[in-house]
């Protein structure tokens, strides 16, 4: 099992105002599934990513990724599991604007200590794995939304790690566009990459193997 969270809560405030965002929640995902999270704004999704980011820590229950305890580890060592472990893709791309693509792609490399030859050469085919080989130069405002997230995805990959995890990887993007990135998503998952993606938009969400809902907080599988 690559993912193993159990009654997970979260709650935000302090004193006698608590709100909270994840009650009771419990995920697991073997290595290689494709699940989709659905829910409306508001209902903790976000705060769901976050937590399985390593973004964020839980108020109680235990989180195993990849077989280590995530509560357990300083933030050091979190830094290290967001780095080696996870892949981001946001609805917003997160690119530098003054970097080129193939820049952009090579950045977690810099952190993992890589040196510049060989990042550039893992960023050119990171590019070429997304269909973007052609525009290694070219800054993020010459290319389109899609293309930008498919930098986005390279980036994501490009320490191959042991989950993606994608939020509303479509929401800025057109139809097309939208199209061909869980086209993607697909090709990434039928090599056997691990993804985990949470999204409104339930087109978006049929493309994945199972399907969860969060509402209020509560996390459940199956239609509601």
């Amino acid at each position: 099992m690559i993912l193993d969270l159990a009654h997970v809560d979260k709650n935000y405030g302090n004193g006698e105002i608590v709100v909270p965002a994840l009650k009771d929640v419990n995920l697991q995902i073997e290595e290689g599934e494709y699940v989709a999270i659905m829910g409306p704004s508001g209902s903790g999704k976000t705060t769901l990513m976050n937590i399985i980011g390593c973004l964020d820590r839980m108020d109680s229950g235990t989180y195993f990724l990849d077989g280590k305890d995530i509560q357990a580890l300083n933030e050091n060592e979190l830094s290290d599991v967001r780095l080696n472990k996870i892949g981001f893709v946001f609805q917003t791309f997160q690119l530098l604007a003054s970097d080129k693509a193939i820049d952009n792609v090579a950045l977690p490399l810099i952190y993992a200590g890589v040196n510049k030859e060989e990042r550039y050469e893992k960023a050119k085919k990171a590019l070429e794995m997304v269909g973007l080989g052609e525009r290694c130069e070219f800054y993020p405002n010459q290319l389109s939304g899609g293309q930008k997230q498919r930098v986005a995805i390279a980036r994501a990959m490009i320490n191959n790690p042991k989950i993606l995890l994608a939020d509303e990887p479509t929401g800025a993007l057109d139809q097309a566009s939208g199209k061909q990135v869980m086209e993607l998503f697909q090709e990434l998952n039928d090599q056997g990459v691990t993804i985990l993606m949470i999204t409104h938009d339930a087109n978006v969400a049929n493309h994945a193997k199972r399907i969860m809902h969060i509402v209020d907080g509560e996390l459940s599988e199956g239609a509601l």
